[in-house]
């Protein structure tokens, strides 16, 4: 028996990348899983490599409020509840603020922001029922900014906040909140930044010490696993993100910010160069699977 053993877990981008493995690990300690995503062969994938028995999979888009109630409905009728959500869906774009594509900025808060509220405002009531647990996935770019990153740290600072809100919110119905925060880790949007813009390879190399590193999806879902157990407030991975969190206010005076400032005039125009020649603002695989109409993703 584990702590998850007969639990009812709900992820979002449950199909590829840290949620798939997420699912993967708990799955494999007994929990049940559902599983959204907007990628219907990947979640086909997920189905044949666990099996029915003890997994639920729904094609939805976490812009579409009524698609994850949609999900989350379907969960309760099939498993009897929910025990644990983790809100995980995410984007990331390129460019700087001058650069990128407005409809790219505007799908990237979306998804990674409003589609963190239509996910717990969708679980909750069954998460309140079973005094369960909430994991919303933010980032070390919560506490650490990157020119050409505007975008993606907004949302990452604003979902954390939006955890910590809803921690006080619903601690007295038995419900715990926790945020879990990342430096780069080995997932498909990291290796398509790689791809796509030297420059995001460039800046990686010249951040100090660890800070371009980047962690394996295996090393992440550990972590994460291990905080859904403690039904941690914070999730590090690696740990030194946790030292960042403390360092923020420091981070974001100019002192903190020196060696990317040394940086950034150059690398920031040769990432939006690098940009306008790909004509995108987000990676091809992205752009395969997310429409600007999220009514077209079947709930």
């Amino acid at each position: 028996m584990t702590p998850v053993t007969g639990k009812v877990v709900f992820i979002t981008g449950g199909a590829a990348g840290i949620g798939a493995e997420v699912a993967r690990r708990l799955h494999a300690r007994g929990a049940k899983v559902v599983l959204t995503d907007v990628d219907e062969v990947a979640l086909r994938g997920m189905i044949s490599e666990l099996g029915a028995d003890r997994v639920l999979t729904r094609v939805a888009d976490v812009r579409d409020l009524t698609a994850m109630q949609a999900a989350a409905d379907a969960a309760v009728e099939r498993f009897g509840g929910i025990d644990v959500t983790v809100a995980n869906a995410g984007v990331a774009t390129y460019g700087s603020v001058l650069a990128v594509d407005p409809a790219a900025f505007k799908l990237l808060i979306d998804v990674n922001v409003t589609g963190v509220f239509h996910t717990v405002r969708a679980t909750l009531p069954a998460l309140i029922d079973r005094r369960g647990y909430v994991l919303i996935v933010s980032s070390l770019a919560a506490f650490a900014a990157a020119p050409g990153m505007a975008p993606y740290d907004a949302a990452k600072a604003g979902v954390e906040h939006f955890a910590n809100a809803l921690r006080m919110e619903v601690a007295h119905q038995g419900v715990d909140v926790g945020s879990a925060h990342m430096s780069w880790i080995d997932t498909a949007m990291v290796r398509d930044t790689k791809d796509d813009l030297p420059s995001f390879r460039e800046m990686l190399t010249s951040l100090p010490g660890p800070l371009g590193r980047t962690t394996s999806v295996d090393k992440c879902a550990d972590a994460f696993v291990k905080g859904i157990e403690r039904r941690s407030s914070r999730i590090y991975c690696p740990q030194w993100v946790g030292l960042v969190r403390w360092l923020k206010p420091v981070l974001s005076t100019r002192l903190g910010q020196a060696p990317i400032l040394r940086t950034a005039p150059r690398l920031v125009p040769q990432m939006d160069a690098e940009v306008a020649e790909l004509g995108r603002s987000v990676s091809a695989r992205v752009a395969a699977v997310r429409t600007d109409d999220p009514d077209s993703a079947d709930g």
